[in-house]
């Protein structure tokens, strides 16, 4: 089939199955837009911003476990886009970013919208491609889309100058994949799964340490059942909520810097770390000589490269997450759940001393009953997006989650204006539930235009603004740690958020007590349009606990008793 090669990107996103595109045209990716206008095989969702289309992608791609897909123009379009690349790559997301590149005579020239886009997206993205000639476009995307969603998953960036665009080649997009030098290793080595077992078998006192790249593996439910079957406690990353049920009497809780004490104190007093799909982050470990110091470990993960880089693992093993739990559940027989019963009461123990919980003692609103009120009201019916500040780990602390792709956030990079675009993206790859952003008066701001995408493609995402009139976690920090000099995060100079929603065709709520909260919320359900609520929240409330920057797990800030 002779085609030009803004019709072979029709083609192969066609071939690939994908049903949405987020993006934004301009002078570069013209010719591709132009054929968008003539196919009916896919939607696409104009953004209102090059950041807020990749991250919109990136919620897509995170809530339906398919690729994401966005569409930029090159210069300013691109460098817009970066820092939605840069999200997706932190946290292991798979996206194809195609981009418009000035014609090929040009590039080098410092022409009109020009940008070395391969060389500023190298360090952010999976892989990266230049286009040169037509003929290597089904190729370079039928590429593009496999690996970004095989072994570790992440955004791949294929940029293509205007005239390739425009030339005429042939298109064949049944050719082979032939990639010597990527081969992801999904098989984890039996013997290194057997000597992990029976370590597990010998330990007192295991506990699993569950990673967002479970999610990423679609392998939730085999984990469920291996933490069952052996009745071994669990903590989850943030980037992991959701893998096991709220109500799993096994799940400890999120630990790290904002997880509960149990969780932490159990990683602390573990003798066996079973990590799956986890990379050891900073906000996880704290200290690292401190960080669970009496421990053996085990790591599963399908990225060689991860394995050892922070935390030494005692029983590495490289596969796809899925596999390897599949093979550990086979051999989990000789596993007794009687023997950790302990193990288990030891941290019950650690949870009825410093529960994870917080104090109604003051005339305005608590944001954490927010969110828990949220989750009492709509649960398992909701998807949860955030933004990134106290509104987010509030969230990741208190909302029931009961199931994998329930939750989307920003972890590795914490992009604030993540949240309103992301949401997006989710509520157009789940329609049947309701798509939650909480957000703070900070981060609402960074990418407020979105109302207009959500209003136009009728999603209606519900925003619900946890306003303190603060950039919270920088408050939070410069109270504890900078004699509460609050340099620059006082934000009391605000719009009007009811009525900034209504400019855009899209409703708002102020609300400041529990039962207007219930009436707004219901409202913005029923309404069906894009809303945000105002919740006038306590303003100097702090995230607890709180592990300093670089302490240990176990010396944790915690919430002060209330005086009986």
């Amino acid at each position: 089939m002779q085609i030009n090669g803004a019709q072979m990107v029709i083609e192969a996103l066609i071939a690939e199955g994908v049903d949405t595109v987020f993006g934004y045209p301009g002078g570069a990716i013209m010719n591709v837009y132009d054929e968008i206008y003539k196919q009916k095989d896919f939607q696409h969702i104009l953004a209102r911003h090059e950041q807020a289309a990749v991250h919109a992608a990136e919620g897509y791609a995170k809530a339906s476990g398919k690729v994401g897909v966005a569409m930029i123009t090159s210069g300013p379009g691109f460098t817009n886009a970066v820092t939605g690349l840069a999200d997706a790559y932190m946290d292991s997301i798979p996206l194809v970013v195609i981009s418009g590149q000035v014609p090929m005579s040009l590039i080098g020239t410092d022409a009109f919208q020009e940008i070395d886009a391969v060389g500023i997206s190298r360090s952010c993205t999976k892989h990266n491609y230049l286009v040169t000639k037509a003929a290597d476009l089904p190729r370079v995307l039928k590429e593009a889309f496999h690996i970004a969603a095989t072994g570790r998953p992440g955004p791949v960036h294929v940029d293509i100058p205007k005239d390739v665009t425009a030339e005429i080649a042939e298109f064949d997009y049944s050719i082979e994949l032939e990639l010597e030098t990527y081969k992801p290793h999904t098989k984890g080595n039996p013997r290194q799964i057997k000597k992990a077992m029976e370590a597990i078998a010998n330990a007192k006192r295991p506990l699993f340490y569950l990673g967002g790249g479970i999610i990423n593996a679609n392998a939730a439910y085999e984990v469920r059942d291996l933490v069952k079957k052996t009745g071994i406690p669990a903590v989850e990353t943030f980037m992991a909520r959701g893998v096991l049920s709220h109500d799993d009497n096994l799940l400890i809780s999120m630990l790290g810097m904002h997880g509960s004490y149990a969780a932490n104190m159990a990683m602390s007093e573990t003798d066996l770390v079973i990590g799956l799909g986890a990379r050891f982050d900073d906000r996880v470990t704290g200290k690292l000589s401190e960080f669970a110091k009496n421990a053996g470990v085990i790591h599963v993960d399908i990225d060689p490269a991860s394995i050892s880089k922070l935390v030494n693992a005692d029983y590495p093993i490289v596969g796809d997450v899925k596999n390897v739990v599949t093979e550990m559940l086979e051999q989990s027989i000789g596993i007794d759940p009687k023997k950790y019963a302990p193990w288990r009461e030891t941290i019950e123990k650690f949870e009825e001393l410093h529960p994870l919980v917080y104090h109604e003692d003051t005339d305005r609103l608590k944001p954490q009953w927010v969110i828990e009120r949220v989750g009492e009201l709509l649960g398992d019916d909701a998807n949860i997006s955030t933004d990134v500040g106290q509104h987010q780990m509030w969230t990741a602390q208190f909302y029931p989650f009961s199931r994998p792709r329930q939750f989307m956030s920003s972890g590795g990079l914490g992009t604030m204006g993540y949240g309103f675009p992301a949401a997006i993206g989710v509520k157009a790859a789940s329609p049947q539930k309701t798509s939650i952003n909480f957000t703070g008066d900070g981060s609402i701001l960074m990418n407020c235009q979105e109302l207009m995408t959500a209003v136009e493609k009728k999603l209606p995402v519900i925003n619900i603004i946890l306003n303190n009139n603060f950039l919270g976690m920088v408050r939070q920090w410069q109270t504890l740690f900078y004699d509460k000099r609050h340099s620059e995060t006082d934000l009391s100079v605000q719009p009007d958020f009811v009525k900034l929603a209504e400019a855009f065709g899209g409703i708002g709520y102020r609300v400041k007590t529990k039962e207007e909260f219930d009436i707004a919320l219901k409202d913005a359900i029923d309404k069906n349009i894009v809303a945000f609520i105002e919740v006038i929240v306590e303003r100097m409330e702090n995230v607890m606990p709180m592990v300093p920057a670089g302490g240990s797990l176990f010396n944790m800030m915690l919430l002060q008793k209330k005086e009986k």
